[in-house]
């Protein structure tokens, strides 16, 4: 049964397997090898030059080296592009690496203008209006796409759901706005068990593969899913680069994917239940989450995201104060950025993911961002009910301590 016609469920157990029974073994195997042996000087010169330029190893040849081709980083590869409806996937050393990437193989000496779509994930923002690069951007909103680009624009860059807002973004609108401008779409929220970039248009599905898609928080990686044509210009400068993903973190990642559609779905389900909850209490002033009324203006859930998605954004009603107290006050909620593990998440995006972000595009400083893992639902509202009035607690007392200095 091809992929394509088989549940994602299935896809996701299989996807990038399919050698392993060929070899004699059940579990994914792991290779190590930095380097690799040469048949002759002809053949390891050819396989030499064929990785380099961003092809698959020959029939006959060599893997070489480990900056250019890794069996373990293939297998990972051939299952995510599975799961994105891509001809191929490029895997890189972490999220950032990934879009780094995707930004260096669109631009060229005449198109080095980019238009993004604010609001973007922190380190994003902060890539773009460095100008690292060599590049030029003009940040906007969805509906500004079209009236953004210039003859020189190289790619829309928009991500949706967005960090750490939840505002959602139409695709296939943006792919219609942007014309012959390829869009490349930061995944890593939805993941392809919620939404499928590619199947709108898009011409890039990006992840940080160190969320939702290992899983289980002990691997950085990147990944992105697209065509033949960009994986062979995407992997050419990895190559250059030296960006590609390590095995090791290939083969966690790879382990990751059989779950995803399973942990996806029940921490959605939790998250959505914790978004109509923090909702109703006093101390919170707005929540986001598509779910909710307002959270999904455009009807996009249902249509382009199968589920609103297990992230949550609270405003406190307390303003900052009471946002810092919170992130030390919760018990099951560890106060760390990243996000999509098993285990619940808690952090200030304002003073941390989203720190070097122009002050006029930075979240509320009000902000805390929920990554909603595998526990009990229930145990969470609990620990953010008794987590919510105890930093409300302790922000009046440095507010009184203030007031009596």
């Amino acid at each position: 049964m091809a992929s394509s016609t088989r549940h994602i469920d299935s896809t996701a157990v299989h996807a990038g397997r399919e050698d392993l029974a060929s070899l004699g073994v059940h579990a994914l195997p792991i290779d190590l090898s930095s380097t690799n042996p040469l048949p002759d000087v002809d053949l390891g010169g050819l396989s030499y030059e064929t990785l380099a330029s961003g092809g698959h190893p020959p029939a006959v040849g060599s893997h070489v080296y480990a900056r250019l081709w890794n069996p373990t980083v293939a297998r990972f590869e051939k299952g995510l592009a599975e799961l994105e409806h891509g001809a191929d996937s490029v895997a890189f050393a972490s999220g950032m690496a990934a879009m780094t990437a995707a930004i260096l193989t669109v631009v060229s000496p005449d198109r080095r203008h980019i238009v993004a779509v604010r609001p973007l994930y922190g380190g994003t923002d902060h890539l773009l209006a460095t100008g690292l690069l060599g590049t030029t951007v003009t940040f906007c909103a969805p509906a500004e796409i079209a009236a953004s680009i210039t003859p020189d624009t190289a790619a829309v860059i928009l991500e949706t759901p967005a960090n750490p807002t939840l505002e959602l973004v139409d695709i296939a609108d943006a792919v219609t706005q942007a014309g012959p401008v390829p869009v490349v779409v930061d995944n890593t929220f939805a993941t392809p068990v919620l939404q499928r970039p590619l199947d709108l248009g898009a011409a890039m599905s990006l992840h940080s593969a160190t969320k939702y898609i290992g899983g289980h928080g002990d691997a950085v990686g990147g990944v992105i899913a697209c065509d033949d044509d960009r994986a062979a210009a995407l992997r050419r400068t990895r190559a250059i680069t030296g960006a590609i993903l390590h095995p090791m973190a290939a083969y966690l990642l790879h382990r990751g994917l059989p779950t995803l559609p399973t942990r996806i779905r029940a921490q959605q389900s939790s998250a959505t239940q914790i978004a109509a909850w923090l909702a109703t209490h006093p101390m919170v002033a707005r929540v986001h989450h598509p779910s909710l009324p307002g959270g999904d203006p455009s009807g996009l859930v249902g249509r382009q995201m199968r589920g609103p998605g297990a992230m949550i954004g609270v405003e406190l009603a307390g303003g900052f104060p009471v946002a810092a107290a919170l992130t030390g006050e919760v018990a099951l909620f560890t106060h760390a950025v990243s996000l999509g593990g098993v285990d619940s998440l808690i952090q200030h995006p304002a003073a941390l993911t989203h720190r070097p972000v122009a002050a006029d595009a930075k979240p509320s400083d009000a902000l805390v961002r929920l990554s909603i893992g595998l526990e009990d639902p229930d145990d969470l509202i609990a620990d953010l009910d008794r987590a919510l009035f105890a930093a409300a607690q302790i922000a009046r007392s440095h507010v009184a301590s203030e007031m009596n200095a």
